[in-house]
């Protein structure tokens, strides 16, 4: 595929006119956008071919820089958007100096996307030891053998690391590493952006005032 045709064109007129025959789906607007969230996400579950808790999470780095990768959702409820990973990776050495993230879940099957961006906490060792034992054997041995982040002396050293805690961890429980554990985003702001003809999209913006929340509605 040569440069001109590697990025689609721009929709023309008659797409947009076989857009607009389409049925559209329909928007819930609750008082509370974790419901809506809930709601959308069961959606995505029902239709998306893959992962549809997939979610990028969005820090900062020592520089001020941006920093973004795709990570699992793995809880949600009225207090958060909880994910679990290496403490010392990238992303858990930035939010151990910035504590606050942003996330995006895009579900391409259903024109959908969700924005959230708040503050972060570690959720307690408690939680993470509850999730980490739903975790296959293979993965939890994973999650001992890999330096993540870290810079590998060669392309085997993950299988070899493998290996060694399959073998010390063959017989009986894995223990959650003390390096992993997970994360809670308490939302500030959500937006909630869906798809309509014409590029005469839908954008819902809640904001947390307090215990309750504002919604808002915006130009796309």
């Amino acid at each position: 595929m040569d440069e001109k045709t590697l990025i689609p064109a721009s929709p023309a007129e008659d797409d947009y006119a076989r857009q607009g025959r389409r049925p559209e789906a329909s928007t819930p607007d609750p008082a509370d956008p974790i419901v809506m969230f809930e709601a959308w996400l069961r959606e995505a579950i029902e239709r998306e071919p893959n992962d549809a808790n997939a979610m990028t999470l969005a820090t900062v780095d020592a520089d001020g820089a941006p920093d973004a990768r795709m990570v699992l959702l793995k809880g949600v409820d009225s207090s958060g958007f909880v994910f679990y990973t290496n403490t010392q990776s990238a992303k858990g050495v930035q939010l151990a100096a910035h504590p606050a993230a942003a996330l995006v879940f895009h579900w391409k099957s259903l024109r959908r996307s969700v924005r959230v961006r708040g503050p972060i906490a570690a959720v307690t060792g408690a939680e993470a030891d509850v999730y980490f034992a739903t975790r296959a054997k293979s993965a939890q041995i994973g999650a001992w053998a890999s330096d993540q982040s870290q810079a590998m002396p060669d392309a085997h050293a993950l299988e070899r690391r493998a290996a060694e805690f399959a073998l010390k961890f063959a017989i009986g429980k894995t223990p959650r590493p003390p390096h992993w554990s997970g994360y809670r985003l308490t939302p500030r702001a959500i937006e909630f952006w869906r798809d309509r003809p014409f590029r005469l999209h839908e954008r819902l913006l809640f904001t947390r005032a307090g215990d309750a929340w504002t919604t808002q509605r915006l130009y796309p």
